[in-house]
């Protein structure tokens, strides 16, 4: 089969490799459409810990094309989704009922094969079925959503809280439309597209303010007349450490503060002691997810979370370097999605 094979960070090739065979409760899966994560970017720097070499690509969809003999759930031809995700189950974290933190985690397109490759090998236990309306493109979405679920579940929102997002990236459109749903009143997304704008008022009926770069405080003067006393919740969906910096600006007191974008390893961030003392801010961290998977492919199968307009761009394998590139940069894409 094809595969992107990372050999090292930053070094790169489309090379031919073995196909897999699926054995006892394995399940091989033909690639259709495969995510492209900002997370893809650290990866390729060596960072949150990669393991090379590597495949890369961790939110995938396709067609099942062999099973294994022990299989009972799942047939070839079946359209689903994966879980990237295997947690070991004895470990210390595993044990205290904490799966997320697994020190053994088998992360496909992380430390493990992933995506970026015509076929993936995965457990039954790992597949998840598309609905028949649901398009593989979709379907790489479900990876994303299963984050958010997760951010939802460590934000805890209570119907009617003020609510501040900066990013409006796939996972930040993806949250915004969860927050929604939750009973956000009123929900702000702060972007600087006004084309991610847009969907963030379409799909998650988000008040939207443009981020000017050149002019932070025409953007600041918006949030803060919104909400003169703060936000319950705000929300750094950008990753960027300037950003995150500044939540605390907007915070109301007893506020979330949530960082749920991934900023680079070496970045730091100032923060006040005594702010989050005499506010009694509550600084959250929100990684991954886990266990999340099925609630993700309801909110999608069933058009909960709308996703079908999010994919923007589509690249070859071969055109990884350009998808790379342009997952990089600002503009005003929003999914990208390799098709091997």
């Amino acid at each position: 089969m094809k595969a992107l094979i990372y050999d090292a960070p930053g070094v790169f090739a489309v090379r031919e490799v073995p196909t897999p065979a699926p054995t006892g409760t394995q399940v091989l899966i033909r690639v259709r459409a495969c995510g492209v994560c900002k997370t893809d970017v650290h990866i390729h720097h060596g960072q949150f810990f990669a393991a090379f070499p590597l495949i890369p690509g961790h939110e995938f969809a396709g067609e099942v094309a062999a099973v294994g003999d022990a299989v009972t759930r799942t047939a070839v031809g079946d359209r689903v989704t994966a879980d990237n995700e295997r947690q070991c189950g004895h470990c210390y974290f595993c044990l205290r009922g904490e799966a997320l933190f697994c020190e053994n985690v088998y992360a496909q397109g992380v430390n493990a094969p992933g995506g970026f490759a015509e076929y993936v090998l995965v457990e039954e236990g790992q597949v998840y079925p598309l609905a028949a309306e649901i398009s593989f493109l979709e379907g790489a979405l479900i990876e994303p959503t299963a984050c958010a679920v997760h951010g939802m579940d460590v934000i805890a929102a209570r119907t009617g809280d003020e609510v501040l997002q900066f990013g409006a990236g796939p996972t930040g459109l993806i949250l915004a439309q969860l927050l929604h749903h939750r009973g956000a009143a009123p929900l702000v997304v702060a972007d600087l597209s006004p084309v991610k704008l847009t969907q963030a008022a379409r799909w998650a009926g988000a008040e939207t303010v443009l981020v000017r770069p050149d002019d932070p405080s025409a953007h600041a003067q918006f949030i803060h007349e919104r909400c003169p006393r703060g936000y319950d919740i705000a929300i750094d969906a950008t990753g960027v450490s300037r950003v995150a910096a500044g939540l605390p600006e907007y915070a109301k007191y007893g506020a979330k503060i949530v960082y749920y974008g991934v900023a680079p390893e070496e970045d730091r961030v100032q923060v006040s002691p005594y702010e989050v003392f005499r506010k009694e801010l509550k600084i959250l961290g929100s990684f991954s997810q886990a266990h999340t998977f099925a609630r993700a492919t309801a909110l999608v199968n069933t058009g909960v979370v709308r996703v079908h307009e999010m994919v923007t761009h589509t690249f070859p394998l071969e055109a990884w370097a350009d998808a790379l590139k342009m997952v990089t940069g600002t503009g005003d894409h929003i999914k990208l999605v390799m098709t091997p």
